[in-house]
């Protein structure tokens, strides 16, 4: 998994409440058993119309948002059912963050197994961050997860908050395999302990 430290990108804004993870990658995606390829379909019935084209009133095709890798929306983003692939898709697409002000769970824990770090702000720093990706040109935010702190080059600042154990997770880049074989030595010592004893033949 690749470790988050500090990460500087573009904004996209997507200021609406209850996001569920249906609509961050529909239903009909989900047959894939590979981790990539799931960005084309991220948002899927927002991004496009009837005729699979591109709806350019949605923010995410908006030109102004291209590339961008910190996505920025409502509060209880994520919610509905526990589809990891939401998250596959959002990493697919390019986010690295995304900042709300409050996640569902389940969708929070899969970030961080995924090496996605999902930021708590205050619903009044969210709007500031919306504001400000809506009307500055390549407005851009940096993220720096030793410092717990997002700031940008016009003034905003805010602190967030994250346990001690996640942070240590996206920071050394650790899934649940990685944290595991970071015991790789007495798992290999038990197991020499313990040999697999067989059946007679």
């Amino acid at each position: 998994m690749q470790p988050f430290r500090t990460h500087k990108g573009k904004v996209a804004p997507l200021h609406r409440a209850n996001i569920d993870t249906d609509q961050i990658i529909p239903k009909q995606f989900l047959k894939r058993i590979e981790r990539t390829g799931f960005g084309e379909f991220l948002f899927y019935d927002w991004r496009r119309t009837k005729d699979g084209s591109h709806d350019p009133s949605f923010s995410l095709n908006h030109p102004r948002h291209a590339g961008a890798s910190v996505l920025v929306a409502g509060k209880n983003f994520g919610c509905g059912s526990s589809r990891e692939h939401a998250v596959w898709a959002l990493d697919d697409f390019g986010f690295r963050a995304v900042i709300a002000p409050s996640f569902a769970d389940i969708f929070a824990n899969n970030c961080v197994k995924n090496g996605v770090l999902a930021v708590v702000l205050k619903e009044e720093e969210v709007g500031e961050i919306v504001r400000r990706a809506t009307e500055i040109p390549n407005y851009h935010l940096a993220i720096d997860l030793e410092q717990c702190k997002v700031h940008d080059d016009h003034g905003f600042s805010a602190t967030f908050q994250i346990d001690d154990f996640t942070r240590h997770c996206l920071l050394e880049g650790l899934d649940d395999i990685g944290l595991t074989l970071k015991h790789e030595a007495e798992i290999t010592a038990y197991e020499a302990q313990h040999p697999i004893s067989r059946p007679a033949t």
